[in-house]
């Protein structure tokens, strides 16, 4: 049960209320923004929520238990901070989201409705529609890990032990030609071979994208040009000479890490784990292996 502010349980006693919905919303990166549904621009806790938005919400639902409470919210990209560019982007993907019921008139008077995170988020040209999950999504995360053939760790990080900084791991280049937002002709990578950075990250130093990470699908010579894949297509588009910082990927298996990157004493997987072929095989007189012995 919420437990009401004295004079906002007053205001609402009275029948006539000047109430408004106010949105917050903090992005990974710590930027801050607030939108509301009234028709004038609110600020609280040092925060402007503002009214050109076009924002509205699906109902709010409330249950108990462990299943997860989800809404949609909706608006036309009607302000600078909603662009398309930064929708596109995953600018807000997972962003934490407060929905306050506020009295317009004093905003000092509010209640919070519902806390989460914002989920998938799709866009046309006018407007975009966003999931908001409740807290109880964050209990439907694997957690831990499991046995299986591949590393499960992040290339790079404190488990995989792999100084991504160095020459050999990390180059810098620019774009000769873009077909698209997605497949480029670069220049800067010839020291390397095929492949060397499929899977692995681009970073734009400068252009349209500058900051801005996409993943690389594959990188190849072709003729005389090197050619790179991304996964998606970037944000805005790609020009001539934009700069990039690209590293090196990894597959997550055993011969990579030990033939590539010289990790083997690392890998988070079970190279050796029987595979399905394995499991639902069974005994045979015939078979050498049956002989009691390890099958490493």
């Amino acid at each position: 049960m919420r437990t009401l502010e004295a004079g906002f349980r007053a205001h609402l006693d009275t029948g006539a209320t000047t109430l408004c919905h106010c949105w917050r919303l903090e992005t990974g990166g710590g930027e801050v923004f607030g939108f509301t549904d009234h028709d004038l621009d609110l600020t609280i806790d040092g925060v402007t929520y503002e009214a050109q938005a076009g924002l509205t919400a699906s109902e709010i639902e409330s249950s108990l238990g462990l299943a997860v409470d989800n809404l949609e919210a909706s608006g036309a990209l009607s302000s600078a901070s909603l662009s398309e560019v930064r929708l596109r982007a995953g600018d807000f993907d997972n962003a934490a989201v407060e929905i306050w019921r506020v009295n317009w008139q004093d905003v000092s008077q509010r209640i919070l409705l519902r806390s989460g995170n914002l989920g998938e988020v799709t866009h046309g040209s006018l407007g975009f529609a966003a999931e908001v999950r409740g807290l109880a999504h964050v209990l439907n995360q694997p957690k831990g890990r499991i046995f299986q053939f591949g590393c499960d760790a992040v290339l790079g990080d404190a488990r995989c032990g792999v100084n991504l900084a160095t020459a050999a791991y990390t180059a810098t280049g620019s774009v000769i030609a873009a077909e698209d937002n997605r497949r480029l002709a670069v220049a800067g990578l010839d020291g390397f071979d095929d492949g060397w950075f499929a899977r692995g990250s681009l970073t734009w130093a400068s252009g349209a994208n500058t900051g801005r990470t996409a993943e690389v699908k594959t990188q190849r010579r072709d003729g005389t040009l090197m050619r790179i894949d991304l996964w998606q297509e970037v944000a805005s588009p790609v020009a001539s000479a934009d700069a990039f910082t690209i590293r090196a990927g990894c597959d997550k298996q055993f011969s990579t890490c030990r033939g590539k990157f010289g990790n083997g004493v690392n890998f988070r997987g079970f190279p050796q784990i029987p595979g399905e072929d394995f499991v639902l095989s069974y005994a045979t007189r015939d078979d050498p292996h049956n002989d009691g012995k390890s099958r490493n």
